[in-house]
């Protein structure tokens, strides 16, 4: 069936319109900005903000826009309405609703918002709720070791965070008299690690300042609600969606309203596969719009007949509309917003470590920690002696027993047995680890300079140790005699010199190791 003309002629009616508001605001904004540069008399203090906050409404179609009160109020109340029926009991939550001591909130959505950074909230409820245990106040925190800061963290990930945390409650506690900034500004201003999300947020649900927030979640219904196919993480584009949640946050219950967004991308509009059906304000996304109209489309067999409102991407005007290069995709539909960025793939490196153990020592078998520096990668974190070698392996061996040596002295080189490999990949390295092992005779203490440590294997396990250095233990374990791998599966390739081993060790394996099996199949992690 056939579109009526008159339909046809209304729907591009209005996409003139579009077109032509964004043309005549363009053109009134360039107008007021060429008169204030030809102005002597207009100061310099500021104007390059405004020539920037030109620019970019210049380059912006209304499409893309809340434009009128009524949108934005049933934006506002949909939302709410939603959150306050479908909101996650979060321990959080709990915690920021239920205390009125304003420094006490802020401290426990602080954390909170730490940690959920490029963290999946599932894995950090648990840290959340032992961290609040341990320090439920900011005093508490400050007068942590970043020792026992480092521990609590091991295996969340991204460990400066929790380094950074520590110093912001010292500097609350010791140069602002307790008292954590009021505001997002001030936040951001004077607490290290404090970016402008966490500011916001941190403001908005502990102060109820009407500030609002754009993380990963929030970008994603941004993008889909307004039809921002232009790539999120320019300037640009980032400037406009975080003046799109400054629109619409409700200054009544800004806090909620930031959280909801949150949830609304963290449940609903999900990177793939969103519940559209689900979402409360899907009578106001143009992402949805735009599926409906490609649908209709095709089954009318109308290629590039006009819609009812539609930006004009082949005009160039549009920097928030997607590049032409990057056509619709059928089979995504809301999915083909937000674009994703292209991202470089993680450097490789490569490292030779090593678990020296004393078996026999007194009061049980040990193990050799090192410390690494306190700035770079895992800084302040222990593992296992180590070097960087090359991936083709040559002269990793030699290498190796030298580092082990500057720690533990004079080591007999022919014990030093390679056990296989983990491939872990951290966010801008993907690090195989060549795993050898080393055991000690007797029962005398090995002497160790500063910063290394013996410690037995229960007390690795509780220790400041990355989720890598776990992996790497589980590979020890698994080659030695009497020892059954953690249920855990560790992500190791068994070199082929040890797959096959002799009848006789075929024999003993049965006995002391019957449960052990090889779990070559996953060989890379990914850091949590």
């Amino acid at each position: 069936m056939k579109k009526p003309r008159a339909a046809v002629g209304r729907r591009a009616a209005v996409g003139r319109r579009c077109r032509k508001q964004a043309s005549s605001q363009a053109g009134r904004e360039k107008h007021a900005l060429n008169s204030s540069q030809a102005n002597p008399s207009v100061p310099d203090a500021g104007l390059a903000k405004r020539q920037e906050e030109v620019v970019l409404q210049a380059s912006v179609s209304p499409y893309h826009l809340f434009r009128d009160t009524a949108e934005v109020t049933v934006f506002r109340e949909s939302l709410l309405s939603w959150y306050d029926q479908e909101k996650r009991d979060l321990p959080w939550r709990r915690r920021a609703e239920g205390e009125m001591d304003l420094n006490r909130r802020a401290y426990a959505v602080w954390v909170s918002e730490v940690m959920l950074q490029q963290t999946q909230v599932a894995t950090v409820i648990n840290y959340y709720t032992r961290w609040m245990q341990k320090w439920p106040t900011l005093q508490d925190l400050a007068s942590a070791s970043l020792e026992e800061v480092n521990q609590l963290w091991a295996g969340l990930g991204y460990y400066s965070r929790g380094r950074r945390l520590q110093e912001g409650a010292r500097k609350v506690v010791e140069e602002l008299g307790g008292h954590v900034p009021r505001t997002a500004e001030t936040l951001q201003r004077l607490l290290p690690g404090v970016g402008r999300y966490t500011a916001g947020a941190i403001a908005s649900i502990a102060f109820g300042q009407a500030t609002g927030v754009v993380d990963g979640n929030v970008v994603r219904v941004l993008c889909r609600v307004r039809a921002i196919g232009a790539d999120p993480s320019s300037t640009l584009v980032s400037q406009q969606l975080w003046s799109l949640a400054q629109q619409l946050v409700d200054p009544a219950r800004p806090g909620d309203f930031n959280q909801a967004a949150m949830e609304l991308g963290a449940t609903v509009c999900t990177p793939q596969r969103p519940l559209c059906s689900q979402c409360p304000v899907q009578s106001l996304c143009r992402a949805r719009q735009r599926v409906e109209r490609e649908q209709l489309l095709a089954s009318q067999s109308l290629p590039g007949s006009p819609d009812v409102e539609e930006c004009a991407p082949n005009t160039g005007q549009c920097q928030l509309c997607a590049p032409p290069t990057e056509p619709w995709d059928q089979t995504l539909g809301v999915a083909n917003f937000p674009r994703k960025a292209s991202r470089r793939p993680p450097r490789e490196e490569c490292s030779a470590i090593c678990v020296l153990e004393q078996p026999r020592a007194r009061g049980g078998a040990r193990i050799l920690l090192v410390q690494r520096p306190n700035s770079g990668l895992l800084a302040g974190l222990w593992e296992f002696p180590s070097v960087t070698v090359e991936p083709s392996g040559q002269c990793q061996h030699k290498a190796l027993l030298q580092e082990l040596q500057s720690w533990a002295g004079p080591l007999p080189a022919t014990r030093l047995q390679h056990l296989g490999q983990v491939v872990h990949t951290f966010s801008h390295i993907k690090l195989t680890y060549q795993v050898y092992g080393l055991a000690l005779e007797g029962q005398t203490p090995v002497t160790t300079p500063s910063g290394a440590r013996w410690l037995t294997r229960e007390e690795f396990h509780t220790a400041a140790v990355s989720t890598a250095m776990k992996k790497v233990f589980r590979v020890y374990e698994g080659q030695q005699p009497g020892t059954c791998k953690s249920s855990k599966r560790s992500q190791v390739s068994i070199p082929a010199s040890r797959k096959k081993p002799s009848p006789g060790q075929q024999i003993l394996d049965s006995f002391f190791r019957p449960h052990i099996r090889s779990d070559a199949s996953r060989l890379n992690g990914t850091a949590q």
